[in-house]
């Protein structure tokens, strides 16, 4: 696995760097480096229920939109490096704590790693379900990996216009590329089961969050996949976006999303008959939603 660091092509940017000595586009080394391992109680409430979902967020990212929330550690890359064995450590910590599952937030370029600290933690009794929470910006070849080792896919469908993802997260083909790692997701779990408790042990959730003024393009995206899947996967159609830094060239992206639109893509997905999917009320748009990056439960209790 640490020889695929080596020519790197985890992810669709395929610097095909040797990560062991250089930096590709994602700015990650071969070593795993982790910002906040925690119970996080703001996903969608099949993952985090009551007692919160175990996410561990990576530092770095295959993406860097320019209105990341994260950016604190996506773009400047905030955390710490931490052995594999440490990585199974803080899953097994974070399903002693109570957590419903270990939910892996932006994990693409550190799969090799991931898969052996599934390995080592399952080896010592871990049993929840893991989460593979992602952009969506995936290679077939790297989520083939991990055929075994996710029971949820949670990830982003963000553009359906391959324009809006290069001016927004520097990616002409994110549209292409989204789609067909979809498919293979859903091959991999093509059915959803809850627990129950409402918990979803296995399935995937599409996130559509819907940015200022575009709304049409999100409604773009979720006629697709209704089309495509039906109600055999669920969306969740989200109004959470929030204005942290300004930004000159898309002066848009410094309001939030008005109530009429969303609730206008919100009428759409009704039209077209979705019944699986998760939607938001006002006042999601917060920064209180943003997790605090302090290393919380990545050093050793």
């Amino acid at each position: 696995m640490k020889e695929l660091y080596k020519k790197c092509k985890l992810c669709p940017r395929n610097c095909l760097v040797d990560r062991t000595k250089y930096l590709g586009f994602c700015k990650a080394s071969d070593k795993v480096k982790v910002a906040r391992s925690a119970l996080h109680y703001f996903e969608e409430p099949s993952i985090s229920g009551s007692n919160g979902s175990g996410t561990i967020f990576f530092s770095n990212c295959n993406l860097k939109c320019c209105y990341c929330q994260n950016r604190k550690i996506s773009t400047n890359g905030f955390g710490k490096e931490v052995s594999i064995e440490r990585l199974a450590e803080m899953m097994l910590e974070l399903e002693e704590s109570g957590a419903n599952n270990i939910n892996l937030v932006t994990p693409t370029h550190y799969v090799p790693s991931i898969i052996e600290g599934l390995k080592l933690a399952r080896n010592k009794g871990l049993s929840v379900p893991i989460v593979y929470n992602t952009s969506g910006y995936e290679n077939i070849e790297t989520l083939k990996l991990l055929d075994g080792y996710i029971d949820i896919y949670l990830t982003d469908f963000k553009y359906f216009n391959n324009k809006l993802g290069n001016d927004l997260s520097k990616c002409s083909n994110y549209f292409e590329v989204v789609s067909k790692a979809l498919d293979e997701m859903y091959r991999q779990t093509n059915k959803n089961i809850f627990n129950k408790d409402g918990l979803m042990i296995k399935g995937i959730i599409v996130r559509c969050l819907v940015l200022p003024t575009k709304g049409n393009d999100t409604k773009k995206i979720i006629n697709y996949l209704y089309k495509k899947y039906q109600d055999n996967i669920y969306l969740s159609i989200m109004n959470q976006y929030t204005p942290i830094n300004y930004i000159e060239d898309y002066s848009f992206l410094n309001e939030t999303v008005s109530e009429e639109e969303y609730n206008n893509v919100i009428d759409y997905a009704l039209d077209l008959g979705i019944k699986n999917a998760y939607i938001q009320e006002g006042g999601t748009c917060s920064e209180s939603f943003i997790p605090n990056f302090d290393l919380e439960g990545v050093i050793k209790r």
